[in-house]
């Protein structure tokens, strides 16, 4: 096998790996991808011999570097420095920081650091979608459909996502730090 055949076979490989990963069908990569769905069949069988603009689609609507579409078979480890995963600061006192730094389909974690009297009004989402919040340190009250929840720190709470809900850290002295994981409801249900 030459270079140019390894080479496809091991992007036809990792095409594959990044699609499955994050729960993409070769229609909703190539939609995302804005190329045919020809393309991407292609691709996964070892048989395309893609243009960098191409490539470089496809690695855009994946989330992932080129080098990882092209990499020969290796350990699947990523590192990321802390400015590669940014925080945004939501006013309020409230700063939230993707904890999975990738693309996650089927939901969202976040970190979530409230300054002093920091808050923020949730977004409520899809019927069926299940959040859950935990406090890693200070206290927070979680209000959900009006009814206020005090969580310290190692609490948890459930609650179902599409209702009203909002989140305060109460203590004007310090702040409180917790993690929130939406697990989105499946289109349709």
């Amino acid at each position: 096998m030459d270079e140019s055949e390894q080479a496809a076979q091991h992007l036809a490989r990792n095409l594959v790996s990044l699609r499955h990963t994050r729960s993409l069908t070769q229609e909703a990569l190539a939609k995302a991808a804005g190329v045919p769905r020809s393309t991407i069949a292609n691709l996964e069988s070892g048989e395309g011999n893609p243009s960098l603009t191409v490539l470089m689609k496809v690695a855009g609507a994946l989330g992932a570097p080129l080098d990882e579409l092209l990499a020969s078979p290796r350990a699947k480890v990523r590192r990321w420095t802390a400015e590669d995963v940014p925080a945004q600061s939501r006013g309020n006192g409230l700063t939230i920081r993707p904890l999975v730094p990738e693309p996650m389909p089927d939901g969202i974690l976040d970190t979530m650091r409230f300054a002093p009297g920091g808050y923020m009004r949730g977004t409520p989402h899809l019927p069926g979608t299940r959040e859950y919040f935990t406090c890693l340190s200070g206290s927070v009250a979680v209000f959900v459909a009006g009814e206020r929840h005090g969580l310290s720190a190692g609490e948890v709470l459930a609650f179902p996502g599409h209702v009203p809900h909002s989140y305060r850290n109460e203590d004007a002295g310090r702040e409180a730090f917790g993690v929130s994981i939406v697990v989105l409801a499946k289109s349709g249900v």
